[in-house]
């Protein structure tokens, strides 16, 4: 890909400031309706005690992670750590998180706006059934020990995935998330392989098991940042609606702006980098995918433009061909 690098940017993907409250909407809509299925799925992924091993798999490739999530008189605190891989923690208290690497003696200092596995919503929830149908309680499976019940969000176009759910009969908890492509083939899945719920979470499972007294210490700061004023112009799939314009220090002081889009379920990061002929040279245009994360790159005028998102390969180079760039010096 271009300047930044890939892990780079897939730890950015689904930053997407303060997500709306959705506990508020549940009581007045009807057991079967989506949005209040899918409130159940975030609240108890928002309000539960639990800690387990998550398995992410996509093709041949598994990867693992311990996860522990706890609630108590000051709020929401996590505890994410890799099993698989190039190691890597991350402990979260509400929306400030730090994340230690290991291998670089590193520690970065962030504020998160997204929840992940097992919560579900991206943003706004409201157009959802515009975009996906849903399909509730079409039987029940098991998975890490307990009984869950199966339904869907079909995709009703092909800018979008679809979605097939497990969530536990007893708390509403997300156990198992399957992605599909049009065609019905599985992309890729994420579900606990292990889970223990409260009273069984301690504090001491929520402790680091990392000295990091003399590491290097990083604090990564986003700015809002106006794009259109910049002279960008985004076509936007349809229900995709604009959720963060943000700026940032990528690697060695180079400056990023991205625009996150989001259709309540699929987020999509715009990445927008001046193009350097030195740095840049060998770099191409180009497409890649890492299992569900479909990326485009192209460049336009003297700027890398990179969209990102768990989304069709199609709708990312849609978007990225469709952004138009007007300079300062030509309105």
């Amino acid at each position: 890909m271009s300047g930044l690098c890939l892990g780079f940017r897939l730890g950015v993907l689904l930053w997407l400031g303060s997500l709306v409250p959705l506990a508020q909407a549940q009581d007045t809509l009807p057991a079967d309706h989506p949005l209040s299925a899918l409130t159940q799925i975030q609240n108890a992924a928002r309000t539960l005690d639990y800690a387990g091993i998550t398995v992410y798999q996509q093709g041949r490739s598994l990867q693992a992670a311990q996860l522990v999530h706890w609630v108590d008189g000051s709020g929401e605190r996590e505890r994410f750590e890799t099993l698989d891989g190039v190691p890597r923690e991350c402990l979260r208290e509400n929306r400030s998180e730090q994340c230690l690497y290991p291998d670089q003696r590193l520690v970065v200092h962030r504020t998160v706006g997204a929840d992940h596995f097992p919560a579900l919503l991206q943003a706004d929830p409201g157009l959802i059934s515009q975009h996906y149908e849903w399909r509730p309680a079409l039987g029940t499976y098991r998975v890490a020990g307990r009984d869950c019940m199966v339904s869907e969000l079909a995709a009703r176009d092909t800018l979008r995935y679809s979605y097939r759910l497990c969530t536990d009969l007893e708390n509403h908890l997300l156990l198992r998330t399957q992605t599909f492509d049009q065609h019905g083939h599985l992309v890729d899945q994420l579900a606990f392989s292990r889970l223990k719920l409260s009273p069984d979470i301690k504090p001491a499972d929520m402790a680091s098991r990392h000295d990091v007294q003399g590491w290097t210490v990083h604090q990564e700061i986003h700015r809002s940042v106006d794009l259109l004023a910049q002279g960008w112009r985004f076509a936007l799939p349809p229900g995709f609606r604009p959720q963060a314009e943000i700026t940032y220090q990528a690697n060695a002081g180079q400056s990023v702006d991205q625009l996150v889009i989001s259709d309540g379920l699929a987020a999509i990061s715009i990445f927008v980098e001046t193009f350097d002929p030195q740095r840049d040279q060998n770099l191409q245009e180009g497409s890649l995918r890492q299992g569900a994360i479909n990326i485009y790159r192209m460049r336009l005028a003297t700027y890398w433009l990179t969209a990102m998102g768990e989304v069709p390969a199609q709708t990312v180079r849609d978007v990225v061909h469709a952004a138009q760039y007007v300079s300062k010096t030509v309105r």
